[in-house]
This record gives structure tokens, sequence and C-alpha cells, in this order.
């Protein structure tokens, strides 16, 4: 009777596991703009990149190319591990730049953050895990990326990064504006 039940049990378990292995595991390789949907969405949701980091990445024909910087070396081999997992990716290649470990640029960071999330009319783009205006210093020189809003925004948000002060040279401000002045 026990080898019954037993018996019945494993039959179960085998055919629910076939299942989830049938459901699971044979997934069809992802091509084209869902390739390149997943695979921003692998970056976006990777847990240790901050308003430091620039990372971008350009898709053709399963080849990965990722660019950018990140503060911290570990983040650059972390990504390319995430990428390569992502099905249909076929090669990956990584030219994300490394930023040099400096207190003086962290110390820069910092206040170049402050000036820009304190500031109320670009406070809002302080929400979220990632914020959408990344400050990368490399060796004192300070470039603003991502994005906002409107022209405005991209201005104010350039005068306060030279306003925080330290920066060795002018603020390179290549913010994207979503939804730019339309020009007569």
């Amino acid at each position: 009777m026990k080898q019954g039940i037993l018996g019945k049990f494993l039959i179960a378990a085998s055919l629910v596991t076939s299942m989830a292995l049938a459901a699971g595991g044979n997934k069809a390789p992802l091509t084209g703009a869902e390739l390149e949907k997943s695979v921003r969405h692998e970056i976006v949701m990777y847990p240790k990149l901050t308003l430091w980091d620039d990372v971008r990445f350009r898709v053709s024909d399963g080849n990965v190319e990722l660019s950018g910087a990140v503060n911290q070396p570990y983040k650059r081999e972390d990504l390319q591990r995430i990428v390569q997992h992502v099905p249909g990716v076929k090669s990956v290649t990584n030219d994300v730049k490394v930023l040099p470990l400096s207190s003086f640029d962290d110390e820069l960071r910092i206040r170049v953050a402050r000036a820009i999330y304190y500031d109320p009319v670009l406070s809002r783009y302080a929400w979220g895990a990632v914020p959408s205006i990344h400050v990368i210093v490399e060796n004192g020189k300070v470039t603003l990326r991502g994005s906002v809003q409107s022209d405005m925004d991209k201005n104010v948000a350039g005068m306060r990064a030279s306003g925080a002060g330290m920066s060795f040279g002018p603020v390179v401000n290549e913010i994207h504006v979503e939804n730019p002045a339309k020009k007569s």
C-alpha cells in the first residue's frame, strides 16, 4: 500500500518537474526589439547601478556592445555576466570604463549631486531606484548624463553642477531632453 502511494507521488513529482522544465527551459532566444528591451531591463534592474554610473548599450544581430562608465571595477564584470545570460545574446563586447578610485572624485560627486537634487526644480528627478541625472566624475572633470523632461531642467542641472565647485574645467552637460522646446 505504501509503495503505491509513493509510486504515485513520484510519478506526479516527475510530471510537475517535466512541465516546469518545458515551460521555462524551452524559451526561444529573443531577437530584435525584444532582445533590446530585455537587455535594457537587465541593466536597469542591476541593484548596484547608481547615479554615479552611466551604462549604455547597442544590440546588433544578437551581439551586445556595452559602453559608458562605472565607479567600481566589479560592476563592469557584473554587467557583462548579466547581459551574457539574456536569451538571444550571442556575444558581449564590454567597453565599459572603470572610473579611477579617488576620494577627491567621490567628494566632488556628492557635492554635484547635492547641488542638483536639492534644487526645487530638479528634486523630482531624484525619485526612483536610480535617479535620472547621472553624475560622472573622472579625475576632477564632471559630465552629466541621463534624461530630463525639458530644456530648462537640463540648463538648471548644468548651472547647479557648475556652481558646486571643485571641478577641474567646465561641466560637460550631455543630458538628453525628452520633450525639447519646439523651434520656430
